[in-house]
């Protein structure tokens, strides 16, 4: 598999009210309401690095400790990785399995024609393969 991208990550809320509070007032992006309780914050620009932070350096950095305070929720996200293609995302199920991942459902096309199949990290982040033929406009101009 080879990605190509970071296509979307965002957290995923249990209250969605407090959520876009948080992300849209506290830190300011402007989000669009693209569907009930789902917004999307197309002008913000995309990542530059993934990093893999473990929970431990995570929790040293922000309270100081090893441990992640048991009274706190263990932070939660979902990622998407883009393919070069909607096979892609199919090959990509087939070598995740072979690698012993559940896959959560298959390869399958979205009604906004983005082809997508998720799975869980370890760390329960959920992840999606994707392919989402407007992020590839301008590769065949």
């Amino acid at each position: 598999m080879e990605i190509a991208f970071i296509a979307g990550f965002g957290p995923i809320g249990v209250e969605p009210s407090s959520t876009l509070d948080f992300w849209s007032r506290t830190v300011g992006i402007t989000f669009d309401e693209v569907g009930p309780d789902y917004y999307h914050a197309s002008d913000l620009g995309g990542a530059k690095a993934f990093a893999l932070w473990p929970l431990s350096q995570a929790a040293q950095a922000t309270f100081g400790t090893d441990e992640w305070p048991a009274d706190r929720p263990v932070p939660q996200a979902w990622i998407e990785l883009e393919v070069s293609s909607p096979e892609a995302v199919a090959d990509a199920v087939e070598e995740l399995r072979v690698k012993g991942q559940e896959i959560l459902i298959g390869a399958h096309e979205e009604p906004w024609g983005q082809t997508t199949a998720r799975l869980l990290s370890p760390e329960g982040m959920l992840v999606g393969i994707s392919y989402l033929p407007s992020f590839h406009v301008d590769e065949h101009e």
